[in-house]
C-alpha cells in the first residue's frame, strides 16, 4: 500500500488506516484475523478510544480486544502505529450510562491514557487525540498533561478529533507538541468540507460554511485529516455501498469499479485518496473481505479531469429522505445515540444536500 507522513511527524504510514471502536464485539480469533487481514491488505495504522466498548458495555474494551488482537496476529509492535483518543467522561451503567461531559484535567488525561496503555498491551501509543472539544478546558491543565506524556514516552505524537481552526489555534498556543491529526466525518455522502469551498459566493444553502474552513487550515498548517465513517450516508439506511437505497450511487460507483478493475468499496476509498490534502481514511468495517476491497483503493489513481458531476450527484440522490433514527447496525449512530445517553434524535436530511456536482476527485 502507498504510505503518507501524518502530518509533520515523521511517522510514515498506509494511506488507509482501520478504526477498531466495534472490535469489541468480535471473539478473540475473529479480532485477530481481522488484525492480520487489514495488516496484511497494507494497514499499518491502527485507531481506538478509551470509551469505544458499546458492544461490551465497558469502557477500553475494543482497545482491549485489540491489544490481544495484534500479539495473536504476530505482529511486531514496531512495525504498527497505535493511535488512541481521550477526554470524553462515559459511564456505562445500566440507568445512568452515557457521556457525563468532556473532561481536558490534567488527571483525567494521564489516567485514562494509563488504562488504554494495559488494554492495548503497549507502553506507548505513536499517537493520542483529544476526543472533540472540552468547551470548560484549560490550557496550562492540557499542557500538563501532554508535557508528562511526552516526557514519560508513553504518548509520541498529539493531535484532536472533530474540531474547527479556532478551537486548534487556541489548543496549539499553549502547547509545545504539534497537534498533527484531526478527525472528521468524511466521505461520499458526507461533503460539507468541500461543499463549502465549491458553493462559496453562492446563495444555496451547501454554501453555509459549517466548517470553519478547516479543509483548506489543515493543509496549511500540515495537519493529516482522518476521515472517519467514510462509508455512512447519514441516513437511518447506514453504509452506501450495495445499500439498495443509494441505487444511483451504487450504479456509479460500480461503473468506475469496472472501469478502474476495483470494487465499489475501492473506489469510495480512492474517491478519498484523490484529493491533494492526504486525507487518511479510517475504516470501520470488521469484516475482513470488506477490509480487502477498502485497502485496496489505495492503489487506484482516478482521473482528476474526468467531466464534473456524476459521483456526488448521484450520491445525492436518494429515493427518499432519510433521517436519523435508531442506531440499527451503523456504529457511527451507536456512538452517537450513546452520547446521547441512548435517547432517540430523529433530524431530516436534506435529500440535496449533497447534489452540487463536482469532480470525481473532490472527495
Amino acid at each position: 500500500m502507498k504510505t503518507q507522513e501524518i502530518g509533520q511527524s515523521g511517522m510514515i504510514a498506509s494511506r488507509v488506516a482501520l478504526g477498531v471502536m466495534r472490535m469489541d464485539a468480535l471473539d478473540a480469533a475473529d479480532a485477530a484475523r481481522t488484525v492480520a487481514v487489514a495488516h496484511d491488505s497494507g494497514i499499518d495504522y491502527f485507531d481506538t478510544a478509551d470509551i469505544y466498548g458499546f458492544h461490551d458495555h465497558a469502557a477500553h474494551a475494543s482497545s482491549k480486544r485489540f491489544g490481544q488482537a495484534w500479539k495473536d496476529a504476530g505482529l511486531d509492535r514496531s512495525t504498527i502505529f497505535i493511535q488512541t483518543k481521550f477526554g470524553i467522561d462515559y459511564s456505562f451503567g445500566e440507568n445512568d450510562g452515557g457521556a457525563n461531559g468532556y473532561d481536558f484535567s490534567a488527571k483525567h488525561l494521564i489516567d485514562a491514557l494509563d488504562h488504554e496503555l494495559e488494554a492495548l498491551q503497549t507502553d506507548y501509543v505513536d499517537a493520542v487525540l483529544l476526543h472533540r472539544i472540552d468547551t470548560l478546558f484549560e490550557l496550562n491543565e492540557v499542557a500538563e498533561a501532554f508535557d508528562a506524556l511526552e516526557s514519560s514516552g508513553k504518548v509520541r505524537h498529539f493531535g484532536v478529533s472533530n474540531m474547527g481552526p479556532w478551537q486548534i489555534e487556541l489548543l496549539q498556543s499553549g502547547l509545545r507538541q504539534k497537534l498533527e491529526i484531526n478527525q472528521l466525518q468524511f466521505g461520499l455522502m458526507h461533503t460539507q468540507m468541500l461543499d463549502a469551498e465549491i458553493q462559496f459566493n453562492r446563495a444555496s444553502d451547501p454554501a453555509a460554511d459549517r466548517t470553519g474552513g478547516i479543509l483548506p487550515y489543515s493543509r496549511l498548517t500540515h495537519m493529516t485529516i482522518q476521515a472517519w465513517c467514510p462509508f455512512q450516508s447519514g441516513t437511518e439506511y447506514g453504509p452506501f455501498v450495495g445499500n439498495e437505497h443509494f441505487p444511483e450511487l451504487n450504479a456509479e460507483l460500480t461503473r468506475l469499479a469496472g472501469k478502474y478493475g476495483s470494487t465499489p468499496n475501492g473506489i469510495a476509498v480512492a474517491w478519498i485518496l484523490r484529493h491533494p490534502a492526504g486525507i487518511q481514511p479510517l475504516l470501520g468495517s470488521m469484516t475482513p473481505e470488506r477490509i480487502r476491497q477498502m485497502a485496496a483503493g489505495a492503489d487506484i489513481e482516478l482521473d482528476g479531469h474526468i467531466p464534473p458531476g456524476r459521483v456526488v450527484a448521484a450520491a445525492g440522490s436518494r429515493q427518499s429522505v432519510g433521517v436519523i433514527a435508531e442506531p440499527l447496525d451503523n456504529p457511527c449512530f451507536t456512538h452517537r445515540h450513546h452520547m446521547a445517553r441512548r435517547k432517540s434524535r430523529i433530524s431530516a436530511i436534506s435529500s440535496s444536500q449533497m447534489a452540487w456536482a463536482m469532480p470525481e476527485y473532490s472527495r
